[in-house]
């Protein structure tokens, strides 16, 4: 009878739960038994486990096992318990010394076992890693392929391993000269893998400058970026406003380093990072298909819950283009993170809590045929098509939506006077002083950008505004031209323009300004 212990790391979200694998072994008829609220991916880790361990000439002989994951009423989900549940069956096999056995039950594994031994990668593991420092564990297997992200989590000691042999012969078991050949294959494909593409060159990253004329809607670009201001652009097609959107990232400032931990832990959780190029520095930008359902969009899918879009451009932009063609179940789902910065996921596995603190970017034609802008008089809709058309975003949503402005079609005199605008470093420049100039006003305050500042502290007196700037938007509100949240919105605006202007406080033209940026009406 024998009995060892491992450590392993579950997710629930973000959030990462230290899990103690529990491996007992007594004689009897030969039976595995894995207990502690396993999922389908994790009751399958037995057969996974067996086959790998019996290729590896681990004899089973008439052995009852029983595994435990404690907390058991903790959920357990995923492929990555693999690797822990194989050491500690054979820590309780006494295939291992008592010294390694001791050294199994401070140390976290992570990684999914192929039948021949081998040890792949599995989603999340920097969050997992992440979550086993703060545990207080200071030592960590991985997988070959996981080694470059797990080492971005400091004061962890990481293993990268591509076969369990390894791990065998580094912990004094014995090791068949079948899975030492076993083990050479699986070190060669991992370094094979590992191996950067010959000729791979970077893309260019999207600049301002190559966008033609649309002052005023590059004006109105450069105040989203400086406020964190949600924006919706309205044009003929082509007219720019998918490259003034995908060039909104690039005016944005590098995220600040807790940020960036959170940003890159979301994307390895969604499997969708590039662990060689290290943290996500750089703020994200999403552009969902308006075909994208609502899990993709929001999160969710079958079983535990995984983050969409809208987590995956935490800090940074959601692009929907062709808005008005997304699903209303979609659009209104938006609403709620656009208020509170995250979004809860229920499913039947759990409940999950993403961070969803993003930009908001919409692009529409004024109607189906989108020839309605300035005098529309070659649009063929009618005006029932067009109220119908931009119906689709409803009036909560749109009025979320800080800065709406009119991008109208490029002219021939665009091409010439208006070419060579601004390059992105330039405004960029622009947007990080004014982001220190709200900063450093909003320094005793929780927040750090307008986009985030209530109305409520804006219309009191502790923000600094002016009480004679209120009577406008107040004869607005009364008259049903703004809602008290439209009037909030201006507020946030004006300010934004201020810090753009390094004025102390808005004045009378940054409200009227701001009205008009927030009536498709801007002006630069």
């Amino acid at each position: 009878m024998g009995l060892a212990r491992t450590l392993a790391v579950t997710l629930t979200g973000l959030a990462g739960h230290l899990v103690d694998v529990e491996a007992h072994s007594a004689h009897g008829l030969p039976g595995f038994t894995l207990v502690g609220l396993p999922d389908t991916a994790v009751r399958e880790s037995r057969e996974r486990v067996r086959a790998a361990l019996s290729t590896c000439g681990v004899t089973w002989g008439e052995h009852r096992l029983t595994v435990n994951l404690s907390p058991a009423d903790l959920p357990k989900t995923g492929t990555g318990f693999d690797l822990a549940l194989a050491l500690a069956v054979l820590g309780a096999r006494g295939q291992l010394p008592e010294r390694a056995i001791a050294h199994l039950a401070r140390t976290v594994y992570i990684g999914e076992l192929g039948l021949d031994g081998s040890i792949h990668p599995v989603r999340g593991i920097l969050p997992a890693v992440r979550a086993a420092a703060d545990a207080g564990v200071t030592e960590v297997v991985v997988a070959a392929g996981a080694g470059r992200e797990a080492a971005l989590v400091p004061g962890v000691d990481v293993t990268a391993v591509s076969h369990i042999g390894e791990l065998l012969e580094r912990y004094g078991g014995k090791l068949p000269g079948r899975a030492r050949e076993l083990m050479r294959r699986a070190g060669s494909e991992a370094a094979r893998a590992s191996r950067p593409a010959a000729g791979h060159k970077p893309a260019r990253e999207p600049d301002l400058a190559d966008v033609v004329g649309q002052v005023q809607a590059r004006h109105a670009l450069e105040v989203a970026a400086a406020g964190g201001h949600h924006l919706l652009l309205v044009g003929p097609p082509g007219a720019g406003k998918t490259m003034l959107a995908e060039r909104l990232p690039s005016i944005l400032p590098p995220l600040n380093p807790d940020d960036a931990v959170t940003v890159t832990s979301i994307h390895s959780l969604a499997g969708t990072l590039n662990a060689d190029a290290g943290l996500l520095t750089r703020p994200p930008l999403r552009a969902p298909h308006h075909t994208a359902t609502r899990a993709a969009v929001i999160g969710g899918g079958s079983g535990s819950p995984r983050p969409g879009d809208v987590s995956l451009a935490h800090r940074g932009v959601l692009f929907l283009d062709e808005a008005p063609e997304f699903p209303a179940g979609v659009l209104d789902c938006l609403r709620q993170p656009l208020e509170s910065g995250v979004v809860t996921i229920d499913r039947v596995g759990g409940r999950a809590t993403y961070p969803a603190a993003f930009q908001l970017v919409l692009a529409a034609n004024p109607c189906p045929c989108g020839r309605a802008s300035g005098r529309g008089l070659e649009c063929t809709c009618t005006s029932l098509q067009r109220r119908r058309y931009f119906s689709r975003l409803s009036g909560p949503l749109l009025d979320r939506v800080d800065i709406q402005v009119e991008v109208a079609a490029v002219t021939a005199e665009d091409l010439t006077v208006g070419a060579g605008g601004e390059p992105s470093a330039v405004v960029a420049a622009r947007v990080a002083e004014a982001r220190e100039r709200a900063a450093l006003r909003l320094a005793d305050t929780p927040w750090q950008l307008m986009g985030e500042v209530p109305g409520g502290w804006l219309r009191s007196p502790a923000s600094g505004t002016d009480p004679a700037l209120l009577a406008p938007l107040m004869t607005a509100l009364d008259r049903g031209d703004l809602t008290l949240r439209g009037v909030d919105r201006v507020l946030r605006l004006a300010w934004t323009l201020a810090d753009l202007g390094a004025r102390p406080a808005p004045t009378r033209t940054d409200i009227g300004a701001a009205l008009a940026l927030r009536t498709r009406g801007a002006r630069p």
